[in-house]
């Protein structure tokens, strides 16, 4: 019998694995794949000279975590990379919204399109540098975090009080109209804060952009080198190191309950593992309560409360092996490794009331990534690693730019992959010409290959406001316990959400050694 069998070898899985081994526990991590990751992986499938990430790529969360950064990876083998811009965003009137390494030729950059919001810049970041630590911290604990709100209350009733608070909980495209007066400041806003999905004229968005960005202009947006996997082979090895056991292709179908308690977990080959203090799942809210649960065990104000969950909209990823860097219209100053596409505040305010509506996007907003740039070892020297993707209705009820109906079967997943293409011809003439390879992961895809991203939802359910903090991932205690004495959500699911910062399995690992017996 183990301490501790945790579901899942996602990123939250294998940090929350680690943390419990290093406290002494005998720990066993079971993954129903043929290789641990979840959705940080990568491979040569696209193309045997490129190396492509499967799913997530860019990792500024991880930058700041103090989960990540106290597993001290780097004696593992992980290094980070980062590419000469961490983002920038094309302008349909020409020029480049672009965070610089320094803060202070980002604020010159700025000025230069802009007289005046230059400075704007420097007070924003100001305003990170003074208060920034303390939300990371408040973001990234379990709720409540008391400590860190402590922190944040007193930057909030200090000078300038008012207006740190109008960036934590304003929209963010209200943001960004009360600090700037161009139009680039205001993207790199409003771009950034669509990694959740928030509308750009609802609350929280503001947060978003605000973070994002600002982690950009203090730490970048690095990524591992050699590819997104290498930083979950180091999780793995740390873990391995320390004794643990991983165990792959175990299809988790139940988690035993005996007398109100996880007691083990069993495979679909009905291998039985127990757990003598704890189970740990790093699987989505929905998965746990409605398939590894039996229905006799699962208290009824759970299944109630589960009524409530809401996934986050779905994705279609393209990648491409390019014969040379993305042929921009306007060339940047500095080649950015993430890449947002759109053509105005406005635009991306009207994506997304198509995507909230339940429209596929007639013209899609596209996160980009520049992988070569970001990490040379990605592909063969004057080639690029690319990719894109964008984000479409779970429920569809119509296509705003054509016939498509969210089958995404093989035509349909070509089509959504053309209209990208297009999206970035748009700011990159001749961009199509340059492909020499690609594929396609549609939400259907990406579900087959991580059963976690249900329909292509990336960040294990909505980020709005209905389902954060004390809410997720249904109204309650907004933390990694569970009903079920002994059983803790490590997923994306719980608080703090999507991103890989690690904190979800961070929490639920502190959570099993604070309530063991």
């Amino acid at each position: 019998m183990s301490d501790a069998v945790v579901v899942g070898a996602g990123p939250n899985g294998l940090v929350a694995a680690n943390l419990l081994v290093d406290a002494g526990w005998d720990v066993v991590l079971l993954e129903a794949n043929d290789a641990i990751g979840g959705a940080v992986r990568s491979s040569r499938d696209v193309d045997p000279a490129f190396v492509h990430d499967t799913f997530s790529s860019f990792y500024p969360l991880a930058a700041v975590s103090p989960t990540i950064k106290d597993l001290k990876l780097a004696d593992y083998g992980l290094e980070w990379s980062n590419a000469p811009s961490p983002v920038g965003n094309p302008l349909s009137t020409g020029g480049w919204a672009l965070v610089h390494p320094e803060p202070a030729d980002t604020a010159k950059a700025l000025d230069a399109l802009h007289p005046g919001d230059g400075q704007a810049w420097l007070d924003l970041y100001g305003d990170w540098e003074r208060v920034g630590p303390a939300v990371i911290e408040a973001l990234l604990s379990p709720f409540p975090p008391v400590r860190a709100g402590l922190g944040v209350l007193r930057e909030l009733l200090g000078p300038r009080g008012l207006q740190r608070l109008q960036v934590l909980l304003g929209p963010v495209q209200w943001v960004g109209n009360r600090r700037f007066a161009g139009e680039a400041a205001k993207m790199l806003m409003a771009t950034n804060s669509q990694h959740a999905d928030i509308a750009p004229t609802a609350p929280g968005s503001g947060l978003m952009g605000w973070l994002l960005v600002m982690i950009a202009q203090q730490y970048g947006y690095p990524v591992p080198r050699g590819g997104a996997g290498e930083l979950s082979r180091a999780l793995a090895d740390r873990f391995a190191a320390r004794g643990g056991t991983t165990i792959c292709q175990a299809r988790v179908d139940r988690i035993v309950i005996r007398d109100g308690r996880a007691v083990a977990v069993r495979t679909v080959d009905g291998t039985e593992y127990a757990a003598g203090r704890a189970v740990l799942a790093d699987v989505s809210a929905p998965a746990l309560y409605r398939e590894l649960i039996a229905g006799e065990d699962l208290p009824g104000h759970v299944r109630q409360r589960l009524r409530a969950f809401r996934w986050d909209p779905g994705t279609i990823k393209v990648d491409w092996a390019l014969s040379s860097p993305i042929p921009w219209q306007n060339r940047p100053e500095l080649a950015p490794g993430t890449v947002h596409l759109a053509d105005s505040v406005p635009d991306l305010r009207r994506w997304s009331k198509q995507l909230s509506e339940g429209w596929i996007p007639d013209r899609p907003f596209l996160l980009m990534g520049q992988m070569t740039a970001a990490d040379p070892s990605r592909s063969p020297a004057g080639t690029e690693s690319a990719w894109a993707y964008t984000h479409v209705p779970q429920q569809v009820r119509g296509d705003a730019g054509g016939d498509l109906t969210g089958l995404w079967d093989d035509a349909e997943a070509e089509a959504m992959a053309d209209r990208i293409e297009a999206r970035v011809e748009q700011f990159a003439p001749g961009f199509t010409e340059h492909i020499t390879a690609r594929r396609i992961l549609s939400p259907v895809e990406l579900e087959r290959r991580d059963a976690n991203l249900v329909g292509g939802a990336v960040n294990g359910g909505t980020s709005g406001l209905r389902q954060e903090l004390f809410l997720r991932p249904m109204p309650g205690l907004g933390r990694a316990e569970t009903a079920i004495k002994s059983l803790y959500l490590a997923s994306a699911s719980a608080h703090p959400g999507g991103g890989v910062h690690g904190a979800c399995g961070s929490n639920a690992a502190r959570a099993a050694l604070f309530h063991a017996d």
